[in-house]
């Protein structure tokens, strides 16, 4: 079974996601994780974000890949490196939906997460797996929230990594990433039209797994 979870930056979909792919007992992959470490080894290269074909080149010899915790966690390993903690830089979030909005570099990591939610039962997190990379996913939600919701929680979660951020950092880059998402030519962020939509603005993590675990159930 292959379940799609969908959503705006900071709406709380990975940490959902996370969790419900581990109540279910399923592969969790964060495909918004993969795009990140991309990000992370062009800005490490010192290549410029606008030469898309060095770029997509890059994409295809890269290696990413997902491996689940015993604690419920994820590594993220880039060329057999774990860059876990690196992709969640400030630069790195500056610059990846600049990345991810590249057809070519899109092309790559959507066969990638095609090949990686092949092998069974999984949830996926991202921006268009229920459009685009599974639109015949057994079941999709779209997790939103209001904005400043949504900027409250990437403050308190960069914070408690241990990154030195601002509120007024994290309202410009949410903006920023909303914009790019939600109008970018390929894949843009958008419900799917038979995804299950649900407002995470007054509810727990905890609450809105349950809602989840109800649908799925039902």
């Amino acid at each position: 079974m292959i379940i799609a979870v969908d959503g705006p930056a900071g709406a709380g979909k990975s940490t959902v996601a996370k969790l419900l792919a581990k109540r279910l007992g399923f592969l969790y992959i964060d495909t918004g994780a993969m795009y990140r470490a991309l990000t992370l080894k062009i800005i490490e290269s010192g290549i410029d974000a606008a030469d898309t074909k060095q770029i997509t080149r890059m994409a295809a010899q890269t290696r990413i890949e997902l491996v689940n915790t015993e604690r419920g966690g994820l590594s993220v390993l880039l060329d057999s490196r774990d860059v876990s903690r690196q992709i969640r830089q400030p630069q790195v979030t500056a610059l990846v939906s600049d990345i991810a909005k590249i057809k070519e570099v899109r092309k790559v990591m959507v066969q990638l997460q095609r090949r990686l939610g092949s092998q069974g039962n999984c949830v996926l997190d991202g921006r268009d797996i229920g459009t685009v990379v599974f639109p015949d996913a057994q079941k999709k939600f779209y997790i939103d929230a209001q904005f400043s919701e949504r900027v409250n929680r990437r403050y308190k979660e960069l914070r408690e990594a241990g990154l030195k951020v601002t509120l007024e950092e994290i309202e410009r880059d949410l903006n920023n990433r909303d914009t790019i998402d939600s109008t970018r030519e390929v894949a843009p962020l958008r419900k799917a039209e038979d995804a299950i939509y649900i407002d995470t603005t007054p509810l727990s993590i905890e609450e809105v797994v349950n809602k989840m675990l109800g649908y799925l159930n039902g």
